[in-house]
């Protein structure tokens, strides 16, 4: 795949004008508020995975609606109960995944943290190894796949619900045995990195965010510049729905999490991919340079830069940058 996007130099210049509703703070307080008069209740159920050094649970809590949502927890062998408190990442899923078997993602346990890995509601069939959480709500007419349910309406929209489920998700991991609620960090690959960045905002007193090729940012560029699923999508419904385009950019304004990071305090970690056709690189430096510009002092940021790579991204190497960042960040 050959550089399509803005040359790099631009990237590093590009802060785009954003169309924020004027009403997105009461929209999200009153959705998190309507989330809380269900009580969280987080089930612990250990898991078997036969894993001699790390401990595993099977985890449940009340998301969006009071659905009940499932996650895997892993972390350092009896560290839940020897006095410790313990770090942690809350991690979110890309697109289509679910939380899959608990062996498959064990290197934040390995390192010393409590690691929380998010089912997704509804997905968990299109790669990987499967995921346990449905999404009861229903929604209109929609395309195949996840964006454009409830696309004429922000209230009804699958994303309002999965973005509640992973702010409710930081708070199941604060209410562990053994986790250090004043240190929790969020992180995730391209819709993942899109909710890290939502819940940067909509989530006080984290760590850090580390948004890794992110999703979900800067709809109205994304759109023009790339027709490649998951934004293919909502592409395909426009050309059906032609007369749709308003009301859908509506609803997708109060989704997108460059709209939502202004709002972060903790310090984050980007990656971006300069070949990423999935998430094209002027949406992710659109979530960067806006990111934390809505407070005082705008928390530290940095962006690792992968020039050859597309969706992928660094992979294993951007888990070890992280692992190093967060680190000496904590340290």
């Amino acid at each position: 795949m050959a550089l399509f996007d803005l040359p790099l130099p631009e990237l590093e210049r590009y802060v785009p004008e954003l169309d924020v509703p004027a009403d997105l703070d009461e929209f999200w307080s009153s959705t998190l508020a309507d989330a809380r008069t269900h009580d969280l209740d987080v089930r612990r159920t250990p898991y078997d995975a036969r894993l001699r050094l790390v401990d595993v649970e099977d985890l449940e809590f009340s998301g969006f609606g009071g659905h009940r949502v499932r996650a895997w927890v892993t972390r350092p062998a009896g560290s839940a109960s020897d006095g410790r408190a313990l770090p942690a990442v809350v991690e979110f899923l890309g697109y289509g995944g679910g939380r899959g078997r608990p062996q498959e993602r064990l290197a934040w346990a390995a390192a010393g943290y409590v690691h929380v890995l998010m089912d997704t509601r509804g997905q968990g069939s299109a790669w990987g190894t499967g995921g346990d959480t449905p999404d009861p709500a229903g929604s209109g007419p929609a395309v195949p796949g996840f964006m454009t349910r409830g696309i004429l309406d922000p209230a009804e929209h699958y994303y309002r619900r999965l973005v509640t489920d992973a702010v409710r998700a930081v708070e199941a991991a604060r209410a562990l045995p053994g986790v250090d609620p004043a240190r929790v960090a969020v992180a995730g690959i391209s819709q993942g990195g899109g909710l890290a960045l939502a819940v940067g905002g909509l989530v006080d007193g984290l760590v850090a965010v580390m948004p890794d090729v992110p999703f979900l940012c800067h709809f109205p560029r994304a759109l023009a510049i790339t027709d490649r699923d998951p934004y293919g999508e909502v592409v395909r419904y426009l050309a059906v729905h032609r007369d749709h385009e308003e009301q859908v950019l509506r609803t997708l304004s109060y989704l997108d999490a460059v709209h939502l990071a202004r709002r972060a305090t903790a310090p984050a970690f980007f990656s971006v991919a300069l070949r990423d056709m999935t998430c094209p690189p002027s949406t992710v430096y659109a979530a960067y340079h806006h990111y934390g510009t809505l407070g005082g002092a705008e928390p530290a940021k940095r962006i690792e830069v992968y020039p050859y790579n597309d969706h992928e991204g660094g992979q294993a190497v951007q888990v070890e940058a992280q692992l190093r960042w967060l680190g000496d960040l904590l340290a």
